[in-house]
């Protein structure tokens, strides 16, 4: 990891226990790393390995620098802990910059090969009483990270926390847990109204002011659901598991879905085998970017080339020297992916590397682009280890997409405007009939 590139798109605490649950929901997600309640995201095709996070907010949801410290309690722990990444980034003066323990660090790392500790749910906020959403996969889970928490929304008491997925093979599918299940309590505390990053941080075992700080495989974890109106008690083993960052599927009318929560290790290939074996030659894609906190950068640009026919998909500055970064097209079926319809489905949780895949794919025409707007989070950090094994990541440029955009701070307006996730499903099976029909 060291030398590798960032795309930080969360603004973080110049302390350790910054990163949020990305994959805990990643399957925090989320995911993007399965491993921090927010959005990890590797921007390094130059420098391969490297990341760009996704969350723009702190582990409780709430605007992070609404949760800084004060620069006595930062500097009195700095002495006590001896953490020099803290020291680094606090002289900084970049929002932007994080600094991880070597423990954490450690912990994404492992998020961006794709696993996580945990016991393989992803929860979704739902007003009490109120229908659950669709099921697009975009979920928090205990590894990766869901669109609400992304977007760090405040939740209030009115709001309660169902089973969005479980994972198969899981200690929670095991243990008979269902998506639907409302769950009220883990490990004794009661997570109704909370936010989606505390609940992802209690089932992996973690302080959700520190969310990166996972409990080990093989501890127990007790939950409370309930099911149709029956109280459910679980008692469940957390796990080594494997993050699900690409889910594929059929939704009618010929169209396939292919779902991408976040890019680890893998995922690009992933998307490419996915296009190559599932869809028919003219057969149209639903490409869906939702909640998809970011990931490796070098996955990001795998998976472009199952849409494009090579070319362009970003630039990025470091220092001032500007790099290029292109899709390679398929070989094995090389011009079959410009005659499939292709709609990306986006809203305020799609970060970093699935910001920059968006940008190129609508910058270069091949697709159009249905949801909100993104989360705009463009910056380039660098990790740096310090000689205690901390690593301060600190901001060294930016990237742009195709055009020349800069997604800092703008984020990517859609094609297609829409404001509900089911009304932005809809909208798409109908864009994608007319792109059929016209092709």
């Amino acid at each position: 990891m060291p030398g590798s590139w960032f795309l930080d798109t969360r603004p973080r605490r110049p302390r350790r226990g910054a990163l949020t649950m990305v994959f805990a929901g990643v399957l925090a997600t989320g995911a993007a790393t399965g491993a921090f309640g927010g959005e990890l995201a590797a921007f390094g095709s130059a420098a391969p390995g490297s990341t760009a996070h996704g969350a723009g907010r702190s582990a409780l949801g709430g605007p992070a620098d609404a949760k800084r410290e004060s620069a006595g309690s930062r500097g009195a722990r700095e002495r006590a802990g001896g953490d020099a990444a803290d020291a680094v980034v606090s002289r900084s003066g970049d929002r932007w910059s994080a600094a991880y323990s070597a423990r954490e660090y450690e912990g994404l790392r492992q998020a961006l090969d794709g696993s996580y500790v945990g016991v393989g749910i992803s929860v979704r906020q739902t007003r009490a009483g109120a229908s659950r959403t669709d099921g697009t996969g975009s979920g928090a889970a205990d590894g990766e990270s869901a669109t609400d928490r992304a977007a760090g929304r405040r939740t209030g008491h009115g709001t309660a926390v169902r089973v969005e997925r479980v994972q198969p093979g899981s200690p929670a599918d095991r243990a008979g847990i269902r998506a639907g299940d409302r769950l009220h309590s883990v490990a004794g505390r009661r997570v109704t109204g909370e936010p989606v990053t505390a609940v992802v941080a209690l089932l992996r075992g973690s302080d959700p002011d520190s969310p990166a700080d996972a409990a080990d495989p093989g501890t127990r974890v007790r939950l409370h659901l309930t099911r149709a109106g029956r109280d459910l008690h679980r008692t469940l083993q957390r796990e080594r598991l494997t993050t699900e960052s690409v889910r594929v599927d059929r939704i009618g009318g010929g169209v396939t879905r292919v779902a991408i929560r976040s890019f680890t290790r893998g995922s690009g290939e992933q998307v490419r085998k996915a296009v190559r074996d599932r869809v028919t030659e003219t057969g149209p894609v639903l490409l869906d970017l939702r909640g998809n906190s970011g990931g490796l950068v070098d996955e990001a640009v795998t998976a472009a080339g199952a849409f494009l026919d090579g070319g362009l998909v970003a630039t990025y500055d470091d220092d001032g020297t500007e790099h290029a970064l292109y899709a390679e097209d398929d070989a094995e079926h090389p011009g079959d992916v410009e005659r499939r319809p292709l709609v990306v489905l986006v809203d305020g949780g799609t970060m970093s590397a699935a910001e920059m895949l968006t940008g190129a794919l609508q910058d270069r025409g091949r697709a159009v682009v249905v949801g909100s707007r993104t989360f705009g989070k463009g910056s380039v950090q660098m990790p740096r280890p310090q000689s205690d094994g901390s690593v301060a990541e600190l901001t060294v440029g930016h990237y742009t997409t195709p055009s020349g955009r800069d997604v800092e701070g703008r984020g990517i307006a859609p094609d297609l405007s829409v404001r509900s996730r089911s009304e932005s499903m809809e909208r798409a099976r109908t864009v994608l009939s007319g792109l059929e029909a016209r092709s």
